[in-house]
């Protein structure tokens, strides 16, 4: 079986659309859906109270707070009962075939605990979803105007994997947790999400146990998915940013992350 689970803030069309597609893709294997909702307000529940009426393989979480990523999915995972976990975000639509690839995927390979598709922008680009491990400065590149500046952008696209042939399954160092599929008998190794990332880095941080462990984190593109993605922290200039909440939080969490597995930083 695989556990489906759908992390839902104030995303109630994508998160209806993101059900409907799962339902139209007639998947040819035994699943379940979680939704855990954060304790939205734009009419999230409503929709989740009429869908689960008419679908008995689905479960719901409500919170009363908004928990973050980490915690909220911890949540629908010691919920769930499949072999494989699939995180999934409301804006993701899957496309025929692309769960069961990775199910596959993951059968064949039992080395591997993470895995995840290739993900595709609306213009069917590329989103780069899998990345080398993050430096100390790679935030700082992606927030301000740095990396637009030559030598600065080679890093930055050294760190997106612009120069991999995105036609190929290949093991990266981590992958966008948008949609992440993982092995049920590898969490029980390195545990579930960190939940002092309230957003952001905590796919970094499982990931970057994974390897620790011994065990492997593949990028699989035969599974295809479309992410509507749009980057929260991110404006068109650094400074409006700054005074963004959103953009605190991925600081918060970048300093979280750089503090637990950066060594130098302890000296």
């Amino acid at each position: 079986m695989v556990s489906i689970i759908i992390v839902n803030y104030n995303q109630k069309n994508f998160l209806k659309q993101c059900l409907k597609n799962i339902k139209e893709a007639n998947l040819k294997l035994d699943y379940e859906i979680i939704v855990v909702d954060n304790n939205s307000t734009d009419g999230s529940r409503e929709i989740l109270t009429r869908f689960k009426i008419s679908d008995l393989r689905f479960k719901i979480i409500l919170n009363r707070e908004n928990l973050g990523f980490a915690k909220a999915n911890n949540q629908g995972i010691k919920l769930s009962q499949g072999k494989y976990i699939l995180i999934l975000n409301p804006d993701i639509i899957v496309l025929e075939g692309a769960i069961e690839v990775l199910y596959q995927f993951m059968e064949a390979h039992p080395e591997v605990t993470l895995c995840g598709p290739k993900l595709l922008n609306p213009d069917k680009s590329i989103q780069y979803s899998c990345c080398r491990f993050p430096t100390l400065y790679t935030p700082v590149l992606r927030r301000t105007f740095l990396g637009k500046v030559p030598f600065f952008r080679k890093k930055l696209e050294e760190y997106l994997m612009k120069d991999f042939d995105h036609a190929r399954p290949c093991e990266v160092d981590w992958l966008l947790g948008a949609a992440l599929a993982m092995r049920r008998s590898g969490l029980d190794k390195i545990g579930f999400f960190d939940e002092r990332f309230f957003l952001y880095f905590e796919d970094v941080d499982l990931a970057r146990r994974a390897h620790k462990a011994g065990l492997k984190v593949y990028y699989v593109p035969a599974s295809q998915m479309y992410h509507f993605h749009q980057r929260l922290s991110a404006t068109h200039s650094a400074f409006p940013a700054l005074f963004s909440k959103i953009t605190w939080i991925h600081i918060a969490s970048a300093i979280k992350y750089f503090w637990k597995w950066s060594p130098t930083l302890h000296r």
